[in-house]
């Protein structure tokens, strides 16, 4: 089922601190990105400037709005008292908004196996709809940026519609910021993401239009609640699964526990590592599934966020997405849970492999080696399991070696020997 859609939105920004703000995060200017689970911050180099600002937001608008605050001190000049505003004031004061941010973006999957020259394209093809069908100038453009350093690719272009227009009391024309110039309404807007989603599709993309009108809506919501069920049932398969393939695992531990401790050799019997195997696969059939479920709670959410209104307007569709939200909630719950199934998973195997590391002869020792290696380059071990798993073990100094583990996490070991051969 293609889940692809094109998505445009866009966001009022009403006062210069908010433009300042949103500046601050489209060019991560902030610390607290350290700490953002989020935005990884080790990509945000690969981010790409389509229209770049080397200054801060507010000082760019100033830039650009110059003529505009020139104006506005002129007149202020023949005003009361008691009505002068400096530019900024009027500014934050008045209902109109003082930039708009207009965000492109597809559903995750759009994104698989995209180059950074593939995204490149798209976000130009975003740009040509700025120009072409919105209609704004590469003036009007403060900034915009294709954001790589988070899981979704997705265009921040920031743009201040800045316009001349007649002015009936005075019989001049008048600098203003209209956003209404570009994007009237909500009925317009609904138009410009058909003319978008046009454009996309025009240039080859695989997308399908985004959610419009109440019927369509309606649809959409049907659609997703066939495609909740479906992953709601696979998420109970693999659960199904991944419990038989545990107890089958454990009841072999049990079985082998007292050849497992034997001194002299270690004898695992086939059965077991065979168990042990259908648990990694399991394993690694839930870890391949989770990036579709997060896919899905991104859908269902932006759906529930984007249909506020519509939820106040039709009792039917409130139902339906109340019923997506409850299903949204329990798939949360139950990735929860499989999460947890997996960190309990690498805790057993990380115990096996020490055990084997410990009393398994030397063939056992190497394969069991190697094996861990994979694990290693799988991503599926960090740096902390290589250690809790060799430490100690005749084969710390390779394994360790293997992961690159500072020469600290050898000290305890060879403080031992030292003290054993003086």
């Amino acid at each position: 089922m293609n889940l692809n859609y094109a998505i445009f939105r866009n966001e009022p920004i009403y006062t210069l601190k908010d433009l300042a703000q949103i500046g601050s995060h489209n060019k991560r200017e902030k610390k607290a990105y350290n700490s953002n689970p989020n935005i990884k911050i080790k990509l945000t180099k690969n981010n790409i400037e389509l229209v770049p600002l080397t200054e801060k937001y507010v000082k760019g608008f100033y830039n650009l709005t110059k003529e505009y605050k020139r104006e506005h001190d002129e007149r202020m000049k023949l005003e009361r008292e008691d009505r002068k505003k400096t530019f900024n004031q009027m500014l934050n004061k008045s209902k109109n908004v003082v930039a708009d941010e207009l965000l492109f973006t597809a559903t995750h999957k759009f994104f698989y196996n995209m180059t950074i020259d593939d995204i490149k394209n798209w976000a130009n093809t975003c740009m040509e709809f700025v120009y072409e069908d919105l209609g704004y100038t590469k003036e009007q453009v403060l900034h915009a940026t294709v954001h790589l350093d988070e899981e979704t690719p997705h265009v921040h272009c920031v743009v201040v519609p800045l316009v001349k227009k007649y002015d009936k009391r005075t019989n001049t024309e008048r600098f203003t910021i209209s956003k209404k110039q570009y994007i009237k309404d909500k009925v317009h807007l609904s138009e410009l993401q058909d003319k978008y989603y046009k454009r996309l599709t025009d240039k080859g993309y695989d997308l399908e239009r985004g959610i419009k009108g109440s019927n369509a809506q309606h649809q959409n919501v049907k659609e997703l609640k066939k495609t909740t069920k479906y992953y709601e049932n696979k998420v109970n398969t693999l659960n199904r699964k991944l419990d038989n393939a545990i107890n089958d695992f454990e009841n072999k531990m049990e079985t082998t526990r007292n050849i497992l401790f034997d001194k002299e050799y270690v004898k695992v019997k086939k059965d077991t590592f065979d168990s042990m195997n259908k648990v990694i696969v399991e394993s690694q059939q839930i870890m391949e599934f989770q990036p579709k479920i997060e896919q899905l709670f991104n859908e269902v959410d932006n759906f529930t966020k984007s249909h506020q209104t519509l939820e106040k307007q039709n009792k039917n569709m409130e139902r339906e997405i109340k019923t997506l939200t409850t299903r949204n909630q329990n798939l949360a719950k139950e990735n929860n849970r499989l999460t947890s199934c997996l960190e309990i998973i690498i805790e057993m195997l990380k115990k096996f492999f020490r055990i084997l590391l410990q009393i398994g002869n030397d063939k056992t020792k190497e394969l069991t080696t190697n094996e861990i290696k994979n694990y290693y380059d799988n991503n599926d071990f960090n740096n902390e399991d290589i250690y809790d798993i060799a430490n100690k073990t005749d084969k710390e100094d390779e394994l360790f070696d293997y992961a690159n583990l500072p020469d600290y996490f050898k000290s305890t070991k060879r403080v031992c020997q030292e003290k054993c051969v003086s």
